[in-house]
């Protein structure tokens, strides 16, 4: 009965009212409703997820084992001097075969840039970055093209796709993060250009063996420090406790945790908007898109919670140079979602790397319990070369901050009682 009332009734607006009831019910016309009006197409939804940013945008493309990988720059301010080698000395950075305490697979993770740069500055147009992969081994994933490895992307790529490409685990790989890197790199590059800004990393955890806090200042630390060891803390005493606590596991085929420490030094002030688009929600949701990430903390974390409202307040004062500064730095750089110009200093846990040489119990693709024991080269502690891959993020999300603020709260004078400009003084020519 109710689709003979429905058919009976007029639509709203109509000016005329059809009895439909009274032909035929094989002639009686369906209700039918057209939504070809173009103010709906704003309403599709775009759920590829390889870009990054909104003017500083990023597309990362390719896989472990297929032919390379790489990137898409779009949006990168022209007359930018860059070169392959500003890329390469990060990529290096982040290369597989470094160490005993990474994955022993040998890439040189040679960048060439196909397209965005003319005569080493950029033209302003999709800057194009490849990576060839050299050192594929297809064979050694025979297993675990029908057997699930625990805790890894295989199962929940499956269940989303019903596809993917077994060989190196695909896109969940961590080879993914090159394209990353590459574009971090051109990022820094603006960031240091324009405003001074430096974004350093280093290990802070691995496994058990954490680093305290007092023992790193973030204000004199260098990439010199950092760079000095295998597994990237800037404490040698703590730095070989964790090298030896990533052997013991080596040796046994499994793998271990940590946590990653990122500083950033001179971010300019005013970065971030309200509500939705904090800049520690920018940050949280670009370190968190990185491989074997599992926890997220800025300023004083989880462990602000223990404290009072009077404890945790950082108080106001004024410097030597007039400028509004904080005397403690609880709120890690940031208040209301807005960089306050302090040291922004966040931390990210990434879990045991998921693949190892030793025996799991687990099902097939055709959901019958087996045992797997994984082969491949993998890192058996995936923080040492994590530290780039969190720089090259949280300069793409620092960067694409930096154009926003520029496109909303730059285009007249700033209000220079209560603003300072984004960028360091211009210096003449003579003294550059």
């Amino acid at each position: 009965m109710a689709s003979s009332s429905l058919s009976t009734k007029p639509f709203l607006g109509s000016s005329r009212t059809h009895s439909f009831s009274r032909l035929p019910s094989d002639l009686r016309p369906s209700p039918h409703i057209s939504f070809r009006s173009s103010k709906l197409k704003k309403l599709q939804i775009q759920a590829a997820g390889s870009t990054y940013g909104n003017y500083f945008r990023v597309t990362t493309y390719g896989e472990s084992h297929g032919g390379g990988v790489g990137c898409i720059i779009d949006g990168c301010p022209p007359r930018l001097p860059l070169s392959e080698t500003d890329m390469q000395v990060e990529l290096d950075r982040r290369r597989p075969g470094q160490s005993r305490i990474t994955t022993p697979r040998k890439e040189t993770d040679t960048c060439k840039i196909l397209s965005g740069v003319s005569e080493e500055v950029t033209t302003g147009t999709p800057i194009s970055v490849f990576v060839p992969n050299t050192d594929q081994r297809g064979h050694d994933y025979s297993e675990m093209s029908t057997a699930y490895r625990p805790s890894h992307a295989d199962a929940t790529y499956d269940m989303k796709y019903g596809a993917r490409a077994v060989q190196g685990g695909g896109r969940s790989s961590a080879r993914e993060t090159i394209g990353r890197v590459a574009a971090g790199a051109v990022a820094k590059k603006i960031l240091k250009t324009l405003a001074g800004t430096e974004i350093l990393a280093y290990v802070s955890q691995v496994h058990n063996v954490v680093l305290p806090e007092d023992l790193v200042d973030p204000y004199t630390l260098t990439l010199d420090q950092i760079e000095s060891n295998i597994v990237r803390c800037p404490n040698p005493e703590y730095a070989e406790k964790m090298i030896n606590a990533i052997d013991v596991v080596r040796v046994r085929g499994d793998s271990v945790g940590g946590v990653v420490t990122c500083i950033v030094r001179r971010c300019p002030r005013g970065l971030g908007s309200p509500v939705f688009d904090k800049l520690e929600a920018e940050l949280a949701k670009a370190a968190m898109s990185l491989p074997a990430t599992k926890g997220f903390e800025f300023g004083s974390g989880f462990a602000g919670t223990t404290l009072c409202g009077s404890e945790h307040n950082d108080e106001f004062f004024t410097d030597e140079h007039g400028r509004i500064r904080t005397r403690t730095n609880r709120s890690g750089g940031i208040q209301g979602g807005i960089s306050n110009g302090e040291i922004i200093n966040m931390r990210i846990a990434f879990k045991p790397t998921s693949t190892i040489s030793r025996k799991q119990h687990t099902v097939t693709r055709e959901k019958k319990e087996t045992e797997l024991i994984a082969r491949g080269r993998h890192d058996p502690c995936v923080v040492p070369r994590a530290v780039p891959m969190v720089e090259a993020m949280v300069a793409l999300v620092l960067v694409d901050q930096l154009m926003a603020q520029y496109a909303q709260c730059n285009l007249f004078p700033i209000n220079p009682d209560l603003q300072e400009p984004l960028s360091l003084p211009r210096l003449e020519p003579a003294n550059v």
